[in-house]
């Protein structure tokens, strides 16, 4: 059996970006390199201290709560191998969602994949083709450069969102509203769990 530092696991909303509202089971792995400093997770940075959990039974748990899909987020989940764990998810009938920052190698068959990218951290090129959306977060005016910089690299049929930063959302949402208003291909994604208060 393989195992995966685990932070948590549960059901809720997916609360950002193109699926925000569908309901999926989120799988948070611990460990990232990244330390963005608006990160809203930092526990999840250090594996040290979190359980080792058997990738069975993380599948197991996820197939029992009737979700249809699966979030595997973290910290920066592909610092692991998530080869098995896709393997096994799709095995019981989930679809395998990933929220990644690129900055690590791909591993695992994934059916939708996230990619928010951060200023500073490489991203591997495989993730702007494969990509099935583009999430960028907004604190300040710099940032909409670099969005459009990973735009320019992300496959047409990628679709594209810009996000507040929660933080300053009250500050840069007018901004970004504008933005998105005059450049067309980006859609505004609010983290609509933090707004409604869920998980």
């Amino acid at each position: 059996m393989e195992y995966l530092p685990l932070v948590e696991t549960f059901y809720s909303l997916q609360g950002e970006g193109a699926h925000a509202g569908r309901p999926a089971y989120f799988v948070r792995l611990a460990g990232c390199r990244n330390a963005c400093p608006f990160c809203d997770t930092p526990q999840s940075w250090h594996p040290a201290g979190f359980p080792l959990a058997g990738v069975e039974e993380i599948v197991r748990q996820a197939a029992a709560s009737g979700a249809v899909h699966c979030v595997v987020t973290g910290g920066e989940p592909t610092l692991h191998d998530l080869t098995s764990l896709c393997r096994e998810l799709a095995k019981a009938g989930l679809q395998c969602w990933l929220e990644t920052s690129g900055s690590e190698a791909l591993s695992g068959e994934w059916d939708w994949i996230c990619l928010s990218p951060k200023k500073g951290i490489a991203v591997h090129e495989e993730y702007y083709r494969l990509a099935s959306e583009l999430k960028v977060v907004i604190g300040q005016d710099s940032d909409f450069e670099f969005a459009e910089r990973q735009a320019a690299q992300v496959s047409p049929s990628c679709l594209c969102y810009l996000q507040p930063e929660w933080g300053v959302c009250k500050e840069v949402l007018p901004r970004l509203v504008a933005y998105v208003k005059s450049h067309p291909r980006w859609n505004l994604s609010l983290q609509l769990h933090k707004l409604i208060g869920v998980e």
